[in-house]
């Protein structure tokens, strides 16, 4: 295990939803920070994170997918929460658009071998 990995602490979510709300919540605080959305293919799983950074460490919010997201962004809406996929940005005041990086290798190190 890397000096990294000792201070990364990785939070896996249910649901989609819920892993956008971690970002809604983000940019509706003080700092107004929009995460990047990040989708690696990681032990034959897709996985869509966000990665944020703390004092003393960092944390990976992570959810899997069923398939690899064909869109290029996430349509979050700030007053209900409820998202779609989408390949452009809307004109939608109600809305954040989140883009979708697509990463060929990381560092980090999802712990999935115990998932059925």
């Amino acid at each position: 295990m890397s000096q990294g990995e000792w201070f990364t602490t990785y939070l896996q979510y249910e649901n989609m939803k819920d892993l956008l709300n971690v970002i809604l919540c983000m940019s509706q605080s003080f700092m107004a920070i929009t995460p990047m959305l990040y989708q690696i293919t990681f032990k034959d799983r897709e996985i869509l994170f966000v990665h944020t950074g703390m004092v003393g460490g960092v944390v990976a919010h992570y959810h899997i997918l069923e398939e690899k997201p064909s869109s290029k962004f996430v349509e979050l809406n700030k007053m209900t929460a409820e998202f779609r996929f989408t390949d452009a940005i809307g004109n939608n005041n109600q809305c954040i658009y989140i883009p979708i990086v697509n990463l060929m290798h990381s560092t980090l190190l999802f712990p999935i071998d115990n998932l059925n």
